[in-house]
């Protein structure tokens, strides 16, 4: 069988790191297992475009993914392959009851 000089052969491409992010976040774009600490229970989750969050029963509330836009919210824009309590609520007293990720954004519902 010859090939003409149009045909093309498909491989998969994989997403390469932007020049100004330190370390490579992986973007899966199938459910992948996620390991969390035992003593969580998870009640709410929510997925956006390159992100997601999860409430635990606790009302804590954990986000990894892309974080370019500080959707994070970690108060930077840092991105992260692990889930990572989001600090700010439990300094303030807040209990997380809602998550909904959007493309570059992250609603939480709380409780004082």
């Amino acid at each position: 069988v010859g090939s003409s000089p149009g045909d093309a052969e498909l491989t998969p491409r994989q997403e390469q790191p932007a020049a100004e992010d330190a370390a490579f976040i992986s973007i899966q774009a199938f459910p992948a297992l996620l390991d969390l600490p035992q003593d969580l229970e998870v009640s709410k989750v929510s997925c956006g475009s390159r992100h997601t969050a999860i409430v635990t029963r606790g009302g804590e509330l954990y986000t990894w993914g892309w974080g370019k836009y500080g959707q994070l919210g970690h108060g930077d824009s840092a991105s992260s392959d692990h889930p990572r309590r989001v600090e700010y609520l439990a300094a303030e007293g807040l209990r997380a009851e809602e998550v909904v990720c959007g493309p570059w954004t992250t609603y939480v519902c709380v409780l004082e």
